[in-house]
């Protein structure tokens, strides 16, 4: 069984344009970092022109479909029926972007089929962390 899943989104860029234009994304979730998930822009998305990838909290995109959630560089609320809007703040600004919540909820599905919620911290070898820790410490 994979330990990766890879889900790509079409996100719609809230801008002040009346039409939002639609960017490719993906959600990205690996078993080995249990509690993270990473939203990845393609460089032609960006306005610095190169791969931007955002991670957070799995909890936090779960929680955001029924209300609003986050106060750090990631929010994520429920936008109409069947958007669920999240919010990167950076020093360079604010993107705001459109989801289609059926497609987060089959990515959330899918994560939790590989690894259940409230699961994770069975997924973590916290020796091997340690040990890690400690050779990069001498």
């Amino acid at each position: 069984m994979s330990t990766v899943i890879e889900q790509p989104v079409e996100a719609r860029l809230v801008a002040a344009a009346p039409r939002m234009p639609s960017i490719p994304a993906t959600l990205r979730y690996d078993r080995r970092d249990p509690f993270a998930v990473r939203m990845t822009f393609p460089a032609p998305a960006t306005l610095e022109g190169v791969e931007v990838c955002w991670t957070f909290a799995r909890e936090l995109l779960t929680a955001g479909l029924k209300s609003p959630e986050g106060h750090g560089d990631v929010r994520v609320r429920p936008y109409g029926y069947d958007r669920t809007v999240l919010e990167f703040h950076a020093p360079e600004g604010t993107a705001v972007v459109h989801v289609r919540t059926g497609e987060i909820r089959r990515f959330l599905q899918a994560t939790n089929d590989l690894v259940a919620s409230g699961l994770e911290h069975l997924q973590l070898d916290l020796d091997h962390d340690l040990a890690e820790l400690m050779r990069d410490a001498c």
